[in-house]
């Protein structure tokens, strides 16, 4: 959720974040949707939102940066990935036709290693930390076949997951991906959480770890939270609603006085995946 939606009372407050620019490989100087009008057919066969496509640097904890557009406000996807990805999307309580995390047969289940960062202006701060610990608790909650074990430090390199401050970033959000050969996207961004609740900063890190084992949001980010999704790219989870559920951790939009927990179609969704 790079532009988080937060719903209070009867008004949304929308915030509005500046994203880099790279110069090298993808030209910037005109809307995206409008130059790569084959990433944004694309995109939409995935059922994703092509409104307010950008190109945007994803910096890293070693201070590298990765060139991708941003898609939903705060899913980040290679050019490669989505040239070479099939028509799917996790939705939501809607699934992949390819975008999960694989899991071992013979064990039952697959061990998910998470690590919060620590390391200088990319470290976590304590809500963050908190927040995290919190999330993976809910996930672990859920027995699935997915069983996440949580760390802090500086190692990123053996971890599927790690989640880290944004430093350079303003306002209030986070990046995160989908699911590719099987494994977990690894990167989680976020910035701007202190201002926010603990039980706020429960409910970004579930959002995004949900991104990164191959869920999406109940309606694109360009629509409002009532929407009823196109059923064109996903495959509907039995047992879940067709439209948004409210206060689903999957929602685009959230409330101020968020519990940061999974509803009950939330758990039947990753339930139904894992």
């Amino acid at each position: 959720m790079k532009k988080i939606r937060i719903i209070a009372m009867l008004f949304i407050a929308t915030l509005v974040l500046v994203s880099c620019q790279n110069e090298d490989t993808l030209d910037t100087d005109t809307v995206s949707k409008e130059k790569y009008p084959e990433i944004a057919a694309k995109l939409q066969k995935m059922n994703f939102s092509a409104e307010g496509l950008e190109i945007v640097d994803r910096e890293l904890p070693d201070g590298t940066k990765q060139q991708m557009f941003e898609v939903e406000d705060d899913i980040l996807l290679s050019k490669e990935y989505i040239e070479n990805a099939k028509e799917f999307t996790d939705v939501k309580h809607y699934r992949t036709s390819g975008s999960t995390v694989w899991w071992s047969w013979w064990l039952g289940y697959r061990t998910i290693r998470v690590l919060g960062y620590t390391g200088g202006a990319f470290g976590l701060s304590t809500k963050g930390k908190i927040g995290l610990k919190l999330a993976v608790n809910n996930y672990n909650a859920l027995n699935l076949r997915l069983k996440f074990v949580l760390s802090y430090g500086t190692n990123f390199g053996p971890q599927d997951i790690v989640v880290y401050n944004s430093p350079n970033m303003t306002g209030l959000g986070g990046y995160s991906g989908f699911p590719s050969n099987g494994n977990p996207h690894k990167w989680i961004s976020v910035w701007g959480l202190n201002p926010m609740s603990y039980n706020f900063s429960e409910l970004v890190m579930s959002h995004h770890i949900g991104h990164t084992i191959g869920m999406h949001h109940t309606v694109p980010s360009s629509s409002s939270c009532g929407e009823v999704l196109p059923s064109v790219g996903t495959i509907h989870i039995l047992g879940t609603p067709w439209g948004a559920v409210p206060f689903s951790v999957f929602n685009p939009c959230y409330p101020f006085n968020t519990t940061g927990e999974f509803v009950y179609y939330d758990k039947v969704a990753l339930n139904y995946m894992y």
